[in-house]
């Protein structure tokens, strides 16, 4: 990784190296990691994509730049926009949930990618710590072709045997078929993305396995750092670094304000 590269610039660059162009991507309000990860496959390799935030739909591939002075929406960004719809927030209107992406964050997260963004503590009238609640996860990530956990922090409190509750469905409690035995018919968590590695789900029994580590982390950070055993396999890569049209992209149309880098 480029000595000046900062951690969330890396996860921003892994994540839009795994978006496909033709893909409706959906983020949600105080995710700059995502959001900018969009606005970069938009912009190196996706001119078919439909980026939604908070439900405005758009699509500006045509632009030298995303006129955002910071992450977040603003309604001011439709002037520029080569389309745009009001109605991405609309559930009852998505013709191909196939096609959506989704991003979500935790409070929690257990094994099998199950997420928490209710609160913390065993009575819900008595939180020891209230979180932002669920809103609209619970139905996107029920229905969306894949979703990503995406984390800002990696301890033991956020990675957990069980979550206190549950917002969103991952892979319920582990097996191939999990979430068709729930009735889920999305496809479930892919990655879970974090300051210190890479996390997906092993095939068989959907639990959270090491993929890779970021430059400088070791491997005993990340099991003193996680709640419970992650499955390791034999050899474990270092996280791709980004590459230099990446890092200049991001740089200079997207994170022009250096967020991610602060």
């Amino acid at each position: 990784m480029p000595p000046s590269c900062s951690t969330a610039e890396l996860l921003a660059c892994f994540l839009a190296r795994d978006l496909n162009d033709g893909e409706e991507l959906q983020v949600g309000v105080a995710l700059p990691i995502p959001e900018a990860a969009v606005r970069l496959a938009h912009l190196t390799h996706g001119p078919n994509m439909e980026l939604i935030f908070l439900g405005a739909r758009m699509n500006v591939h045509h632009l030298d730049h995303l006129p955002m002075p910071a992450f977040g929406w603003d309604a001011r960004v439709v002037r520029w926009a080569e389309s745009f719809s009001d109605r991405g927030h609309r559930f009852d209107q998505v013709r191909d949930w196939q096609r959506r992406v989704f991003f979500v964050g935790g409070l929690q997260v257990d094994p099998h990618g199950n997420t928490n963004l209710i609160g913390v503590g065993q009575d819900f009238r008595r939180l020891q710590f209230r979180g932002p609640g669920s809103v609209g996860t619970s139905t996107l990530t029920t229905h969306v072709g894949r979703y990503y956990i995406v984390l800002n922090s990696h301890t033991p409190r956020i990675f957990v045997p069980r979550c206190d509750f549950i917002s969103t469905v991952g892979w319920g409690s582990g097996g191939a078929d999990a979430r068709t035995a729930l009735g889920l018919p999305g496809g479930g968590p892919k990655y879970c993305i974090t300051p210190l590695c890479i996390l997906d789900f092993t095939p068989d029994e959907k639990r959270l396995r090491l993929v890779s580590l970021h430059p400088g982390v070791t491997l005993a950070q990340v099991q003193a750092q996680t709640g419970f055993e992650l499955v390791i396999p034999a050899q474990v890569p270092t996280t791709a670094a980004p590459t230099p049209e990446d890092l200049q992209v991001l740089r200079t149309q997207v994170d022009v304000a250096g967020a991610l880098r602060g």
